[in-house]
């Protein structure tokens, strides 16, 4: 058990049946009247965000999530099918769970599979990946001044903002968490 007074970011606790991560916190101590804690919760199953305050005695189970490597195997159109690479057990997760976590992750990448008591939720992908650019304009010579960029298509079929300098063919590192542009590898 965990109190609210002991919520810090990143903590992950069960509120009435709900897993609930701990996005902000605010001890709130006013003029007059008890100290509380004010938070703003991802709920981390559907995604969405509550603010809540808490008395900081309150008491809530602290969430376990499990994190397990896996390798992307494939998608046949309907699912997309993982890899324990120590058990060779295989899950297929459908689209709605995996969303676009996938864009910039290739057949054969390891990722992290986030799950619940056995209830896949999120999956992380590698933090930065390098990808060969299939498609992009020429960019033309003597606009750099102006650290202008165009779109690039990268192998995986995701779209980049590049500089102008990359050219189809080279390959570039990505920061998967905000999709940009890094360096040309």
């Amino acid at each position: 058990m965990i109190s609210a007074g002991d919520f810090r970011n990143g903590l992950t606790v069960e509120i009435d049946g709900v897993v609930y991560q701990v996005v902000e916190f605010q001890h709130v101590k006013p003029g007059k009247g008890a100290a509380f804690v004010r938070t703003k919760l991802k709920d981390i199953m559907n995604g969405g965000i509550t603010e809540r305050s808490f008395r900081p005695t309150e008491k809530f189970e602290q969430a376990h999530i499990e994190r397990s490597d896996m390798q992307y195997l494939y998608n046949d159109g309907e699912m997309y099918h993982f890899m324990n690479t120590e058990t060779y057990d295989q899950i297929a997760l459908d689209q709605e769970t995996v969303g676009d976590s996938l864009k910039f992750v290739k057949e054969n990448d390891m990722v992290k599979i986030l799950s619940y008591k056995g209830v896949v939720f999120a999956i992380e992908p590698p933090l930065f990946v390098e990808l060969e650019v299939t498609h992009t304009e020429p960019g033309f010579k003597g606009d750099t001044a102006t650290g202008a960029s165009k779109p690039a298509t990268v192998e995986t079929g995701a779209v980049v903002q590049v500089p102008l300098f990359v050219n189809i063919g080279d390959r570039i590192s990505i920061d998967t968490r905000t999709g940009e542009y890094m360096k040309r590898v």
